[in-house]
């Protein structure tokens, strides 16, 4: 069988994946703190018939080898935690993180990470996710509670008709040194890996994390038009490693019809 058969079908896998990461983003475009994505790939090994720099005839070495490759497999779909764009939504509850860092929550006893601040309150007054997971550390807001303040570091005040303080408690937030190698939960949720190192707790605006804005929320980071653009590469790839499948394909009917 012709290698080129098998070498192009590397690349419909590929550009498969490719798409799919695509999709994905696109999905999520209008996902709160949702990340985008990004597969990458690396060529396989490759036969070698002739080693650059062997001898040749007499002194002579051979300038250029003879090296064949076998195709494509991908290496990593990489998550890239660039700010995404802000929304005023005036909701006291909305928080966003403006540069570094993610909030912790409590999802069935495990520590989880999300940057997404959309939260809520419950039945209890504890401040919660919209899946109802607590934000960490665990604070119930008091019934008698007419306004919530949170501070750019991090401070949330429960204040009652005149102003006067119910309660408080102090966010911080968490930062990664790989945030990348950070493990995707689905539900805008992360857990640590090997890869991401361990969660440093910071308070918000020092040891370079970022600050929380109240009454916003962190969108998306993904560019449309990138994402479009991208899938036109993709398909165009995808295609073109067809187009060489249907060629082997033609150069084998050639050869088999040469007996009749």
């Amino acid at each position: 069988m012709m290698r080129s058969l098998w070498t192009a079908a590397t690349g419909m896998v590929a550009q498969q994946l490719n798409i799919d990461t695509i999709s994905n983003n696109l999905a999520n475009v209008n996902t709160i703190a949702f990340k985008k994505s990004r597969a990458e790939f690396e060529d396989l090994i490759y036969q070698t018939t002739r080693v650059a720099g062997a001898p040749a005839a007499g002194d002579i070495n051979v300038p250029v080898g003879l090296q064949v490759g076998m195709g494509v497999r991908p290496t990593t779909v990489h998550k890239f935690f660039s700010q995404g764009d802000y929304q005023n939504t005036n909701n006291p509850l909305d928080l966003a993180i403006e540069g570094d860092g993610f909030f912790q929550v409590m999802v069935n006893d495990e520590l989880m990470y999300t940057r997404a601040g959309a939260f809520k309150l419950n039945e209890d007054g504890t401040v919660v996710t919209a899946n109802g997971y607590v934000l960490q550390p665990e604070f119930a807001v008091p019934d008698e509670t007419k306004s919530i303040v949170v501070s750019e570091q991090g401070r949330m005040v429960a204040l009652d008709a005149n102003g006067e303080e119910l309660g408080a408690t102090d966010i911080p937030l968490y930062t990664f040194i790989n945030p990348a190698g950070l493990i995707a939960r689905g539900k805008n949720l992360y857990t640590p890996s090997e890869a991401s190192g361990d969660e440093v707790e910071v308070v918000p605006g020092e040891d370079n994390a970022g600050t929380i804005a109240q009454g916003f929320l962190e969108m998306s980071n993904v560019e449309v038009v990138d994402e479009m653009v991208n899938m036109i590469v993709g398909q165009r790839a995808y295609e073109m490693n067809s187009k060489a499948i249907q060629t082997s394909d033609s150069m084998l009917q050639t050869a088999v019809q040469l007996k009749r």
